[in-house]
């Protein structure tokens, strides 16, 4: 069977990766799939992007880059990304990876207006999500851990916006039903989400937020790793 490709976009907080592995690592394990059933490409380090022919399906990290930087790797990135959707192979971008995938498609990405957006949030499920091939599984107003600075702004054309948030107009949105961008972090645990609170606490400071508050309402939920289990399912319909 052909793999899945996970687009290594960049790697989490060292100590992070030293106890608990890194972003493809988590994203593998939530899957459910053993790490055999994927490639890894780190396109940071300059890694090669395979013809879409000859993977299944297609999950993009988060990264501590930004979209609005437009570096080389993270441009060639997207317009791989654009083709490949076309083509229709099933593909989720999870927060870095959904603003590219946005970005990708000719949506708009920059410093969210309404600032950092940190901890465990509650999830507004649009209408359209209740039919939605991935996120239909959830239940109305789902928690999930994010970690973010920049946001899609405005989405591309042609896609379905299929969820929002308190500080975060565009959660999620589908494309063509077989392509997905999250800002939330499915593949994030109570610990993950912590650390990133703690390596972020000035600056959620500084507007006005409470680490400790965030920290401490966080707890674990099954429902991330039940998305990372029905993108399997609707990439490799035989597993």
């Amino acid at each position: 069977m052909k793999p899945i490709l996970i687009i290594k976009t960049g790697s989490t907080l060292p100590l992070l990766k030293k106890n608990k592995g890194d972003f493809e690592d988590w994203m593998i394990k939530g899957s459910g799939l053993p790490p055999a059933s994927f490639r890894v490409v780190d396109v940071e380090n300059g890694g090669t992007l395979p013809h879409p022919s000859d993977i299944n399906g297609i999950m993009i990290t988060g990264s501590h880059s930004m979209v609005t930087e437009r570096l080389a790797w993270s441009e060639k990135t997207a317009q791989w990304l654009a083709e490949a959707v076309i083509k229709g192979i099933p593909t989720l971008g999870i927060c870095y990876g959904h603003q590219l995938l946005a970005y990708a498609l000719g949506g708009q990405v920059d410093f969210n207006p309404n600032g950092r957006e940190y901890g465990l949030v509650e999830i507004h499920l649009t209408p359209a999500a209740t039919s939605d091939p991935l996120l239909k599984i959830l239940p109305p107003d789902p928690f999930m851990f994010v970690s973010h600075s920049q946001t899609v702004i405005s989405l591309p054309p042609g896609v379905i916006h299929l969820a929002n948030s308190q500080k975060d107009t565009h959660q999620a949105f589908s494309f063509h039903g077989t392509a997905w961008g999250v800002q939330f972090h499915p593949e994030f645990d109570t610990e993950i989400m912590r650390a990133y609170i703690q390596a972020s606490a000035q600056p959620l400071i500084d507007e006005g937020q409470d680490p400790a508050a965030l920290s401490a309402a966080c707890f674990d939920t099954p429902l991330g790793d039940q998305v990372l289990h029905r993108f399997i399912e609707l990439a490799q319909p035989a597993v």
